[in-house]
């Protein structure tokens, strides 16, 4: 089934494109019937209904943002209550307190994070998750120098721990954030939220600089 607006049109989200997993987002909202594009540069947010921001190397990511002048026009559009979806260093970019005292970059998401909470590439792992919000099927989870949530507000819902108790996925909102990778796992569920969301965003509400 298709992901469309009330007008029928395909729902038009902006995948952060400057650095990191970003491929496997666009394929997986394509197939899920959304309109994916992919963003570099300010005048791509146009007519996006939703945000996608991938994992990566935040350190980066953050600083193609600031050479592209994407940070102000992400804010922007991300204030005006477009749904958006972080995942790994996407969920670092989205944190309003980083450990370690890294500006944050898009402090929108009240949780303070930790970045590459489970050590070195050679750490990284996958694993099976509850996730009650998305229904009794676990999520396949990719872990991926992750960070974890050391800490979150009031108005944050934790959808995930893992065993340790360590949290991994969050929602505040039309904010949703993981620690690890669906689209590497090819797991839908959060980018139909995501989708679900953005179609009920008027068309022109997202519209970006044009």
């Amino acid at each position: 089934m298709a992901a469309t607006g009330a007008a029928g049109d395909p729902v038009r989200i902006g995948v952060l494109s400057v650095q990191g997993a970003f491929a496997e987002h666009v394929s997986l909202l394509r197939s899920l019937g959304a309109d994916p594009i992919e963003v570099r540069l300010p005048q791509h947010l146009a007519g996006v209904r939703g945000l996608v921001l991938p994992g990566g190397e935040s350190t980066a990511m953050r600083r193609l943002i600031a050479r592209w002048e994407l940070r102000e026009p992400l804010l922007a559009l991300l204030r005006s209550g477009i749904p958006v979806l972080g995942t790994c260093a996407g969920m670092i970019l989205l944190a309003r307190e980083i450990e370690g005292g890294d500006e944050p970059v898009l402090p929108l998401l009240d949780v303070t994070v930790r970045r590459n909470a489970f050590g070195r590439q050679l750490e990284s792992f996958e694993t099976d998750l509850a996730v009650p919000a998305l229904g009794d099927a676990p999520v396949h989870a990719v872990f991926i120098r992750a960070p974890v949530i050391a800490r979150t507000g009031p108005d944050v819902e934790i959808l995930a721990r893992l065993p340790d108790d360590r949290i991994v996925a969050v929602r505040q909102g039309p904010i949703l954030a993981t620690a690890f990778h669906p689209e590497l796992a090819g797991e839908p569920r959060f980018h139909r939220i995501l989708l679900a969301l953005a179609a009920e965003i008027p068309p022109d509400a997202g519209s970006g600089p044009r």
